[in-house]
């Protein structure tokens, strides 16, 4: 693994960082129904996470010498409360094998502490994945 590879493989992690925040901020806002009040603070909960994982990203980027991307990756429609769930289940999905892999790349690198923080994310985000899931278990079509 080159430096150049991981630095623009950290920039997409980053790209889907700003993306998460803009997701779980638009989602909050978008909820509807009977459970609008628990879905906004689940969704706003995650906003801190994604923005630390965001600035750890871009911090890492300048140490390597990159220049961190402004661009989010796009966020997907979603409309009702349960596409909304769906789409953060996918996104968080990604994440998860994101950061597997990215680890994996660290190490190769010979990034220890780099290695170690992308594992530390891979758990947060495993966390974020199966919280979702347990909403979506017994959600009604």
């Amino acid at each position: 693994m080159d430096k150049k590879a991981l630095i623009d493989n950290l920039n997409h992690d980053l790209a889907e960082e700003l993306s998460a925040v803009i997701q779980y901020t638009t989602y909050a806002a978008k909820t509807t129904g009977p459970y609008r009040p628990q879905l906004e603070q689940f969704f706003l909960a995650e906003v801190p996470d994604e923005q630390l994982h965001a600035q750890f990203l871009a911090n890492k980027i300048v140490a390597l010498g990159g220049e961190p991307t402004t661009v989010p990756s796009p966020v997907k429609a979603a409309k009702t409360n349960r596409e909304m769930l769906q789409a953060v289940l996918e996104a968080e999905s990604r994440a998860v094998v994101a950061y597997t892999q990215r680890a994996d790349e660290a190490g190769e690198f010979g990034d220890v502490g780099l290695k170690v923080q992308l594992e530390d994310m891979v758990r947060d985000e495993t966390g974020h994945r199966e919280e979702t899931e347990r909403i979506l278990r017994d959600w009604p079509l």
